[in-house]
């Protein structure tokens, strides 16, 4: 079995090192979390490893994991890169979804083989991050590192894919609008709600089915077919009222309304349901709430 080093522990890296321990990938060793209480709550909750406080503190690893802040690979890559830990063909990688493998290029100079592995999920909250069964992983770097990292995350029950690094940023990008903006973009409905007079507990439990229905409909239909309500129905004088009572309360949401009306719109056109020429007068209105 192959020693796993950690540097930097959150919620993926402890999660992965658990996941890993436990289904005997890799054995753990040790974990700098930057302070040792932190790294000994890390090893605490992975189960194994040794708690260590600094990189020059820690033992030789056949494989690293890089699992600290975007804002903290490339220095953590210099630092380990000093310390004289890494030998030639160590395996190296971090889990960044916008970072390539080329931000830890000071371990490819001493023989490292680096790579960077991104797994497609949210790690809020407790219970669900306990298996990456069916979670998709975007990878890219030196191909004897994704060799041994795909057979690992595939251990896991994960889905290990190669990205062009070329586009990396545009992919997470997309992850984060369907993870992290549809979040906020709940969060500005539930402001809607409440200007309505809905209390923020009852705005939740009415919001919940709706948002769950169109979630199902989307993956069993797509994004055209999905669509409903008033641009897909052509109906701009609804879009009108409603772009002007967001003004006069809120410009902000009025804002964030126009720019996913324009995105609506075109799906719209895909669906092929509406007038074009209502549909034409919807990109009218859409365009003067944007100016």
């Amino acid at each position: 079995m192959m020693n796993l080093n950690i540097i930097g522990c959150g919620r993926l890296g402890r999660t992965l090192a658990r996941l890993w321990l436990h289904s005997g990938v890799f054995e753990i060793g040790d974990v700098d979390d930057h302070a040792l209480a932190k790294s000994s709550a890390a090893v605490a909750a992975i189960g194994g490893g040794r708690a260590v406080a600094g990189v020059a503190t820690m033992r030789s690893a056949e494989v690293w994991m890089l699992a600290t802040g975007d804002d903290r690979i490339a220095a953590c890559a210099r630092e380990l890169a000093a310390s004289g830990r890494i030998a030639a063909g160590n395996v190296v990688f971090h889990c960044s979804g916008t970072l390539t493998a080329a931000e830890l290029a000071p371990l490819a100079a001493l023989g490292a083989r680096v790579a960077s592995v991104h797994p497609l999920k949210t790690f809020a909250g407790t219970g669900a991050e306990h298996s990456l069964a069916g979670v998709y992983c975007a990878a890219e770097g030196d191909q004897a590192a994704l060799q041994v990292l795909r057979a690992a995350f595939e251990r896991l029950g994960a889905r290990v894919s190669e990205i062009d690094p070329r586009f990396k940023a545009i992919y997470h990008a997309a992850s984060v609008i369907v993870c992290n903006y549809l979040t906020a973009l709940i969060e500005a409905g539930l402001a809607c709600y409440e200007k309505a007079g809905y209390a923020r507990t009852d705005a939740l439990r009415m919001l919940e089915p709706l948002a769950r229905e169109t979630l199902d409909h989307v993956f069993e239909l797509g994004t055209a077919r999905a669509l409903t309500g008033p641009i897909a129905r052509g109906d701009h004088q609804v879009v009108q009222r409603h772009l002007e009572a967001l003004t006069a309360w809120q410009p902000q949401i009025a804002a964030l309304y126009s720019d996913l009306g324009a995105v609506a719109l075109g799906l719209a056109r895909t669906q092929g349901a509406a007038d074009p020429a209502a549909l034409a007068r919807i990109e009218r209105v859409l365009s003067g709430a944007q100016k």
